[in-house]
């Protein structure tokens, strides 16, 4: 069965409503919103989850920062 790109973007996709996508040096960041809670991913890993979209934006930056 023939699966077409954005099929299988979608499956590899966390759940919830996508609301932030980045890269940075060389790691991709995104943010979920799931259950009124915005969940931070790198390199599509949960990192935690955080109560406002800018706290989970900076929270997300500053991790990737300091690890690579």
């Amino acid at each position: 069965m023939k699966k077409i790109f954005k099929e299988f973007r979608k499956s590899t996709m966390p759940p919830g409503e996508h609301m932030y996508n980045k890269k940075i040096k060389g790691s991709t960041f995104m943010i979920h919103k799931e259950k009124g809670k915005f969940i931070v991913y790198i390199d599509n890993e949960k990192l935690d989850s955080y109560s406002s979209l800018g706290m989970a934006k900076k929270a997300g930056t500053e991790f990737i920062k300091q690890v690579k």
